[in-house]
């Protein structure tokens, strides 16, 4: 039994070292990337994503960064996006179901590749997936002026 809890708490705590070493200097290299103002430009140019959703202009890195590194890695940009921005309860909620269906997206579609899938049609269905859901909740849901969801707009 002492084993078994041993075991477990050493591989947690080499799946947190894991992820430490990826996330602290992801985040060190936002923070400068932010000071210098790079991602507000990157922001800028990929504005089109929270357009197109009806979401502010803050969630468009954190759903970048969620799509390209993952759920596990953008947290990170995630927590740090929500705490320091004014972003809504309404557009959490859409970028997090967007995370939900695309989310690393270059990781997940080489492993699957590597197994034999076809990485257009994986990649391509999981965006069109995520951009669909996304919109259509995006276009149904209210939030009242608290950011909670008050019902479907059914018309």
């Amino acid at each position: 039994m002492v084993d078994i809890i041993k075991e477990g708490l050493i591989g947690s705590f080499r799946s947190i070292y894991s992820i430490a070493i990826i996330v602290i200097p992801t985040m060190i290299v936002l923070e400068i990337l932010k000071n210098y103002s790079v991602l507000d430009k990157i922001s800028d140019t990929f504005k089109f994503i929270s357009d197109f959703f009806g979401i502010s202009k803050d969630t468009t890195l954190p759903i970048l960064v969620g799509t390209i590194f993952g759920i596990s890695y953008g947290a990170g940009v995630i927590i740090q996006s929500v705490k320091e921005k004014d972003i809504s309860n309404r557009d959490i909620f859409l970028m997090v179901n967007f995370l939900i269906l695309c989310h690393a997206v270059v990781e997940d579609t080489l492993i699957f590749v590597a197994v034999g899938s076809n990485g257009f049609i994986l990649l391509g269905s999981r965006i069109i997936a995520a951009v669909v859901v996304t919109y259509i909740l995006s276009k149904k849901l209210n939030f009242n002026e608290n950011g909670y969801m008050i019902s479907s707009n059914r018309q």
